[in-house]
């Protein structure tokens, strides 16, 4: 079921962001533009199941904390940001072998905080929505 999500989202126009660390272990994450929006995909995996057989809590709160946190980055142009407040609403289970897509919005921008929310959706089904407040870091 990956390789032929993975020949969908590349025949789709999508490309996989380079990632590191923790995400790492449950990416890939995938990226595409679509009228000059960032779109977000997540392919899930045996590995992102909980003990109930779906996509366990975390891998949709991380999802959508580094959307966001990708979208932040973007808006502000700096490299350095941190992620002060993240709200998390499942709406429904998501199943393994789904492809999860994260649309970041950017709300309100300041000099030093940017508001942005997001649906994590699969197909046409909520799956989650999420908000967080990023703060702009000084560079050292």
């Amino acid at each position: 079921m990956t390789d032929k999500a993975a020949a969908k989202l590349k025949s789709d126009g999508w490309k996989i962001v380079d990632t590191t660390g923790f995400l790492h272990l449950i990416g890939p994450l995938w990226q595409r533009v679509v009228d000059g929006g960032h779109e977000y995909a997540l392919i899930t995996e045996d590995k992102h199941h909980n003990r109930r057989g779906l996509v366990q809590g975390g891998v949709l709160m991380t999802f959508a904390d580094r959307t966001c946190g990708i979208t932040a980055r973007q808006v502000s142009g700096k490299p350095m940001l941190a992620t002060v407040q993240m709200d998390t609403h499942f709406v429904e289970a998501g199943k393994i072998g789904e492809v999860l897509v994260s649309r970041p919005h950017v709300v309100r921008s300041t000099r030093s905080l940017i508001f942005i929310t997001t649906e994590i959706t699969v197909d046409k089904r909520c799956i989650a929505m999420a908000s967080g407040v990023f703060k702009i870091l000084k560079s050292e």
